[in-house]
C-alpha cells in the first residue's frame, strides 16, 4: 500500500479523496492554484502544492506541473478525482512512465474507452446496441449540418472528450446545428484541449441510467448496480439516486452484464461507469464510458456499503477485489442533490463570491465510513464559511446524500436537508431542488431526461414553486417578530410608560410583485408552545429551537416536525420553507392600513440596456456603436464557470454605446451595451 498520495484536482472531490486515504493511513498531498491558496481542500492535506495561475488551463491541467509535485513531495500515486485531467490518457501514461502509479484505469483503457467516438466503435465491435450517428471527427459547421439532416433532426453535437456538459448540444434545425457545432468546438477547445466533434440521433423522452463498474489487476469485474440521472437540466444530472425506480430486475442484470463484458473488452482496472440511454420499452443503448470516479458515486456507497475510492486507491496498489457479484448487496434507497452556485430565478446563470454564511444540515452519514442503520445526511463539500466561489472553476458548492429505507423514505429526508442548508452570499439552487422534489411526476418516479425542459419550459419561477401552506411561512415571520418584541420589552432603561408594548395581533404583510402585497392577519399566544392563529379561524401551534442572530429554525408545528429559515433584514423577515422563499413585515392593524395607501415606485427603466446577467469574462463584444440588430442576434459573449454564455438581442434596435471592453471581468447588471 501506498505511504504518500498526490490528488490532482481541487474542491469536493478532493476532500473526499483526502478523507478516503485518510482512512487507510495515507498521507495526502494538495495542489492549488492562485485562486485556491486559501481552499478546503489545501488546510485538509497533509502537504500542499502551488502549482499556478487561477484559469486551470495554467495549473490544473498542466501535465509537468502535477509531475513536478509528485517527485518533490516523494507522492508515489496520484488521484485525478473527476474532470481536469482524470480522462487524459497522455497524462495517465507521462505518469506511469515517470513511476507514478495513476489511480485510475491504464491509459490504454482510457484511450479506448474515455475517447467517445473510438468507444463507440468498440462497443459496435462488442456487438453492443448503439445509437445511430456519424462517429468520425467533423471539421467544418458546414458539414455538421449536412450530416444532421442525413441522420434526422433533432441530433446530439457532442466534443469527443466532453464530460459535464460541457461540449454539448441540442440542435433541432440546422441554424442550431451550425451553431452548436462551433460552441461545442470552443468549449471542448478551452475545457478538455481536445476539438473534435461528433454527432448522433438524439433519442427523444429517453432516461439516463448507468452501470458502476469496478475491475482489478487480476481480470475481476463486476457492476455495483445503477443510478438513475435521468433529472437533467442542459445534459448536467441534477438529481441522481440509486436504485432506479423505472428499471426491472432482468433489465438490471442485462445492464449490468453487458457494462462488464464492455469493460472486460479493454481490460478495465478500477472504478468506472458504463452510461446508457434506456427506452420507454427498457430497450437500452451504449452512450459512453466514463473512465472516472464520477460526481454521483455517494449514492452507490449508501446502497453498497462500498467506499469506491478505497477500492480504486486498493486496485491501484495491486489487490485484488474483496468481493465476487453475488456478495455485493443493495440496500435502501439512496439520493444526491447537487448544491450549485447559480441563481435558478435567473435562468440558472452562475453566481461567484464569497460564501458569507455556509450551514451544512446535520450530518449522520460520512464518506469512507460505513452508512448508518436507517440511513440518514452526508454532505460532501470543498468548501467553508467564509470561502470564496471563484468564477474558473464549476459551480459546485456541495453535494448532498440521503439514505432511507425506501424512495419516499430518501425523498422526505432529501427535502428536510435542504430546508436546513443555509447558504448566504451567493445564490443557490435550492429552491428548484425543493420544488422537483415535490413534484407529483417525480415522486412518482414518472420522468425521463426531458423532464425538467417540459415541466419549466419559460425556466423556473418563484411562482413555479408548489408548497401545501404558504401561511405556514407567514406564521413563522409573526413568531420571529413577537420574539423579537419580547427580548426589547426586557431591555433595561426605558422609561417608564414608554416601554416596548408588545401586543398580540398583527399583520403579516408578504411582499407582492408592484406594490400587491398580501396581508395575513394572525393573533400570537406567547408561551410554550406558541399559537399563532391565521385570520382567527387557523391555529399554528409551535415548539421551536429559536436562536437570535440564527436561520435555522427546526422543531414541531401541530405536532409535526419542520425545519426552515428565517432571516431579520432590517424591517423585514425572509423565510423559507419547502423552497418557497417570503419576504414579510409584521406590523399592527392600522399601520398595515396605511401601508396599503403608499404609492409603488416603479423600479428604473433599463429596457435601453444590456445587462450582464452574471459574473463573468466579457470575451466577446459583437457590435458596434452605430450598428443595427436584429431580434435574435449575438450581441456579446461572457465566459463564467467553464461554459460560453451567449448574448442576443431581444428586439429589433440600434446600437447607442459599448460600455464595457473586450477582456473585461463583470459583475452582475453591469451595463454592456445601450441602444438608441
Amino acid at each position: 500500500m501506498f505511504d504518500k498520495i498526490l490528488i490532482a484536482n481541487r474542491g469536493e472531490i478532493a476532500c473526499r479523496v483526502i478523507k478516503a486515504a485518510r482512512k487507510m493511513g495515507i498521507a495526502t498531498v494538495a495542489v492549488y492554484s492562485e485562486a485556491d491558496r486559501d481552499a478546503r481542500h489545501v488546510a485538509l492535506a497533509d502537504e500542499a502544492v502551488f502549482i499556478g495561475a487561477a484559469p486551470s488551463r495554467e495549473s490544473y491541467l498542466v501535465v509537468d506541473k502535477i509531475i513536478a509535485a509528485c517527485q518533490a513531495t516523494g507522492a508515489q500515486a496520484v488521484h485525478p478525482g473527476y474532470g481536469f485531467l482524470s480522462e487524459n490518457e497522455a497524462f495517465a501514461r507521462r505518469v506511469e512512465e515517470e513511476g507514478i502509479v495513476f489511480i485510475g484505469p491504464k491509459h490504454h483503457s482510457i484511450a479506448a474507452m474515455g475517447d467517445k467516438i473510438a468507444s463507440k466503435k468498440l462497443a459496435d465491435a462488442a456487438r453492443v446496441n448503439t445509437i445511430p450517428g456519424w462517429n468520425e471527427a467533423i471539421e467544418l459547421p458546414e458539414r455538421a449540418v449536412e450530416i444532421a439532416r442525413d441522420i434526422g433532426y433533432p441530433v446530439m453535437i457532442k466534443a469527443s472528450a466532453g464530460g459535464g456538459g460541457k461540449g454539448l448540444r441540442v440542435a433541432f434545425n440546422d441554424k442550431e446545428a451550425f451553431e452548436g457545432f462551433s460552441a461545442c468546438r470552443n468549449e471542448a477547445r478551452n475545457s478538455f484541449g481536445d476539438d473534435r466533434v461528433f454527432i448522433e440521433k438524439f433519442v427523444e423522452s429517453p432516461r439516463h441510467i448507468e452501470i458502476q463498474v469496478l475491475g482489478d489487476a487480476f481480470g475481476n469485474i463486476v457492476y455495483l448496480h445503477e443510478r438513475e440521472c435521468s433529472i437533467q437540466r442542459r445534459h448536467q444530472k441534477v438529481i441522481e439516486e440509486a436504485p432506479s425506480p423505472f428499471i426491472s430486475e432482468a433489465t438490471r442484470k442485462a445492464m449490468g452484464e453487458q457494462a462488464v463484458a464492455l469493460a472486460r473488452a479493454v481490460s478495465y482496472q478500477s472504478a468506472g461507469t458504463v452510461e446508457f440511454v434506456v427506452g420507454r420499452d427498457q430497450s437500452f443503448y451504449f452512450l459512453e464510458m466514463n473512465t472516472r470516479l464520477q460526481v454521483e458515486h455517494p449514492v452507490t456507497e449508501a446502497i453498497t456499503g462500498i467506499d469506491l475510492v478505497e477500492q480504486m486507491i486498493r486496485v491501484a496498489a495491486g489487490e485484488k477485489l474483496g468481493f465476487t457479484q453475488d456478495q455485493i448487496p443493495r440496500r435502501g434507497w439512496a439520493m444526491e442533490c447537487r448544491i450549485n452556485a447559480e441563481d435558478p430565478f435567473r435562468g440558472f446563470l452562475p453566481s461567484t463570491g464569497r460564501l458569507v454564511r455556509y450551514q451544512p444540515p446535520t450530518t449522520t452519514m460520512e464518506a469512507s465510513s460505513p452508512v448508518p442503520e436507517g440511513g440518514g445526511v452526508r454532505v460532501d463539500t470543498g468548501v467553508d464559511e467564509g470561502g470564496e466561489i471563484p468564477m474558473h472553476y464549476d459551480s459546485m458548492i456541495a453535494k448532498l446524500i440521503v439514505h432511507g429505507a425506501d424512495r419516499l423514505d430518501a425523498i422526505a429526508k432529501m427535502r428536510e436537508a435542504l430546508n436546513g442548508f443555509v447558504i448566504r452570499g451567493v445564490a443557490s439552487n435550492i429552491p428548484f431542488q425543493s420544488a422537483l422534489l415535490a413534484h407529483p411526476q417525480f415522486v412518482s418516479g414518472d420522468f425521463n431526461t426531458g423532464f425538467i425542459a417540459e415541466h419549466y419550459p419559460q425556466g423556473f419561477r418563484a411562482e413555479d414553486v408548489p408548497h401545501a401552506d404558504p401561511d405556514f411561512l407567514a406564521v413563522l415571520a409573526a413568531a420571529a417578530y413577537r420574539l423579537y418584541r419580547e427580548r426589547a420589552a426586557g431591555i433595561s432603561g426605558q422609561m417608564p410608560g414608554h416601554g416596548v408594548q408588545i401586543g398580540d395581533q398583527f399583520v403579516v404583510v408578504v411582499k407582492g410583485l408592484a406594490g400587491a402585497h398580501r396581508h395575513v392577519p394572525v393573533r400570537v399566544n406567547a408561551g410554550s408552545p406558541m399559537t399563532v392563529t391565521v385570520d382567527g379561524a387557523k391555529p399554528y401551534v409551535i415548539s421551536a429551537d429559536w436562536s437570535f442572530g440564527g436561520i435555522r429554525v427546526a422543531g414541531q408545528c401541530n405536532g409535526h416536525d419542520f425545519t426552515a429559515q428565517v432571516e431579520r433584514q432590517g424591517l423585514w423577515y425572509r423565510v423559507s420553507h419547502n423552497g418557497l422563499a417570503i419576504e414579510a413585515q409584521v406590523m399592527g392593524a392600522r399601520a398595515a392600513e396605511l401601508l396599503r395607501m403608499m404609492p409603488f415606485k416603479a423600479p428604473a427603466d433599463m429596457s435601453k440596456f444590456l445587462l450582464s446577467p452574471m459574473p463573468g469574462l466579457l470575451v466577446q463584444v459583437a457590435v458596434k456603436p452605430g450598428q443595427a440588430v436584429q431580434a435574435g442576434e449575438r450581441l456579446a459573449v461572457i465566459e463564467a464557470m467553464k461554459m460560453e454564455n451567449i448574448l442576443t438581442a431581444l428586439h429589433d434596435g440600434t446600437v447607442a454605446e459599448v460600455l464595457a471592453n473586450q477582456g473585461e471581468s463583470l459583475s452582475v447588471d453591469q451595463p454592456i451595451i445601450s441602444f438608441a
